[in-house]
């Protein structure tokens, strides 16, 4: 397996501006990694320059501490499993997941010993007989994934790999992609859009952002402490609750609300966020007045008019305990609040009061 790390990768196209703009990022062997954004964010440009099938610009691709940017595709020992699978129509399933070994010097006979082993790890061992089209979605991504593990990778790269499935199968393959990549060690890096496939699946989570590392760390890091407020809103379902205000000196001044801090900070524009599962309803909170309720299964999200402006919030149970029109009342602990600099972004240290 592999150590990879890129410093100060850059990928320009002619005539437009970076995708990807100066990436330093290091993933340990066997580690599993998503890099998780919005799409134009640069995550399966990254992607394509660990393949070899995109020259960087600028900065460097190591494996083990070897530079590889100048190394062909098929010299890197990537395996790829890409969101169409690709697979070839007019093979057996055997057939593909051998194609790869096509390039190395191994006889037809361990190829296929091989080809049968992985198969039988992602299961799908009773169906080497089968062409593509015979096979359902789950299937398919699970061939395109014996093809991408049969020649023994240094580092898999996985981009968008269940955007095809529906809900049912992605919880499945979520599982199984996961209980594969453990057993085999093998270095991972996911390349995905939904929060929950990166927070699921990976041990660590990288958000890019405008071609750039916006936060790395564990899932429950990027949820309760955002560095940022892209971060912030990015990560979180139902989105976060953001108002914009000011600070003055200890008092946080959002619509028509007055909020003390607990330390004195200096002046000027700010964001609050606040979850809307970190909302309850009781006595003394802030007045609100409900203006819909969703209910989501085992959860209501409701949405609000309050002092602080649009507000939503969560309460469990299948069943809405409040209707539109009805005035209620929301607390939230000083803990769970998060206040950003509105012209950088940045996440503030500074807390609300008890």
């Amino acid at each position: 397996m592999a150590r990879v790390e890129l410093k100060n990768l850059r990928k320009e196209w002619l005539g437009a501006t970076a995708a990807v703009a100066g990436v330093d990022l290091a993933i340990e062997d066997g580690a599993f990694v998503a890099v998780l954004g919005p799409s134009g964010c640069g995550k399966t440009t990254t992607l394509m320059m660990l393949a070899g099938i995109y020259q960087p610009t600028s900065g460097e691709i190591t494996f083990d501490g070897a530079r590889v940017n100048d190394v062909e595709a098929r010299g890197r020992n990537v395996g790829i499993v890409f969101q169409s699978y690709a697979l070839y129509p007019n093979m057996s399933v055997l057939d593909n997941i051998m194609f790869p070994l096509r390039f190395k010097t191994i006889e037809r006979a361990d190829a296929e010993r091989r080809a049968r082993e992985i198969a039988a790890l992602v299961r799908v061992d009773v169906l080497l007989d089968r062409r593509p089209s015979q096979l359902s979605g789950g299937q398919q991504q699970r061939v395109a994934l014996a093809r991408a593990l049969v020649k023994r990778p240094h580092l898999l790269l996985l981009d968008e790999p269940l955007s095809n499935l529906d809900a049912g199968l992605r919880l499945t393959m979520r599982t199984e992609i996961r209980r594969i990549q453990r057993e085999l060690g093998v270095t991972t890096i996911l390349v995905t859009h939904d929060q929950i496939e990166a927070t699921t699946m990976a041990d660590r989570v990288v958000v890019m952002n405008g071609g750039r590392v916006e936060q790395e760390g564990a899932a429950d890091d990027l949820y309760e402490r955002p560095d940022t407020l892209f971060v912030a809103s990015f990560i979180g379902s139902p989105p976060i609750n953001l108002f914009d205000g000011n600070a003055d000196s200890s008092v946080l001044n959002v619509h028509e609300a007055r909020i003390p801090l607990a330390e004195s900070v200096r002046g000027g524009p700010v964001v609050l966020g606040i979850r809307p599962e970190s909302l309850q309803v009781g006595d003394g909170g802030t007045p609100a007045r409900v203006t819909a309720a969703e209910p989501m299964g085992r959860e209501v999200l409701y949405t609000a008019d309050s002092s602080l402006g649009v507000i939503r919030f969560l309460e469990a149970g299948a069943e809405p305990r409040h209707r539109e029109g009805d005035n209620v009342s929301l607390g939230f602990s000083p803990e769970s609040a998060l206040i950003f600099d509105k012209a950088s972004g940045r996440r503030l240290d500074v807390r609300i009061a008890a």
